[in-house]
């Protein structure tokens, strides 16, 4: 087994020679998501990584940081591959509900498609707390999970021919666009991501460039660390606490390990 297949089971906590059925992936998606944080700390301290193969299992896989949906969807996408999933990953644009339009930065939130005995599935473990936590097959058949209810509808729209919709637990009544792909503009190269990443850091819209934010999926629901605020969700409920900056690195580091 090379090292990045090994490196990454370790991360997740998966066993070395545990088979990845396409069965299996629910609960490799859910260990990603609970393991490795959405994060962008990187960008924030001007210390972001030109992205390789080999750079982004050094981050994540060795260092044990997290990442963005650029880093996180990659480091998937390689270990899909070397368990023989036939997968391709895809740059999307996110629906901003804040200012109710599509995000400034364009097509910069980047996801795998994953083909399996003739269906296409949307797989994803970059979009913060969104995660649906499963394969979302682009037949528009809804996949229901602990973070909420996800479809992909066929829709043609100015940015593709597919949207992502989420009604997540305990905060959406109604259906909600996530974003928006084009399923026929796949790629293999990794180093395609430096472009998406060079957009992330240096455009004035973009939401990862400001201050810091540190998300993970937890068993409960999940965790939201910023500069001011610790924000916790446990079976539907919100905690909020406002911090200072001794209090983030004692969290960042307590809850996150970073």
């Amino acid at each position: 087994m090379n090292n990045l297949n090994l490196l990454f089971r370790r991360r997740i906590g998966i066993q070395e020679y545990e088979v990845i059925t396409f069965e299996k992936l629910d609960k490799v998606l859910e260990k990603t998501a609970k393991a490795i944080p959405f994060e962008n700390l990187c960008i924030m301290e001007n210390r972001s990584i030109e992205i390789t193969k080999e750079r982004i299992m050094s981050k994540i896989l060795e260092q044990n940081e997290g990442g963005l949906c650029y880093e996180l969807n990659a480091i998937l996408y390689l270990f899909l591959k070397e368990n023989n999933f036939s997968s391709t990953l895809i740059r999307a644009v996110v629906y901003d509900h804040m200012k109710q339009q599509w995000s400034v930065t364009g097509n910069t939130h980047v996801a795998n498609l994953l083909t399996f005995d003739g269906q296409v599935y949307l797989v994803d473990t970059g979009f913060g707390g969104n995660l649906p936590l499963k394969p979302v097959p682009l037949n528009g058949k809804t996949v229901e999970s602990k973070t909420g209810e996800f479809r992909v509808v066929q829709t043609d729209s100015e940015h593709g021919d597919y949207i992502l919709y989420m009604k997540l637990k305990h905060k959406d009544e109604d259906w909600k666009i996530g974003y928006a792909f084009r399923s026929n503009e796949g790629f293999h190269d990794i180093t395609n991501l430096n472009e998406v990443q060079k957009i992330i850091i240096e455009h004035p819209g973009s939401a990862f460039n400001k201050k810091p934010l540190i998300t993970k999926i937890t068993d409960k629901g999940n965790i939201i660390l910023t500069e001011s605020s610790f924000t916790e969700w446990k079976d539907g409920k919100m905690k909020k606490e406002e911090i200072d900056e001794k209090r983030f690195s004692k969290l960042r580091k307590g809850y996150f390990n970073l």
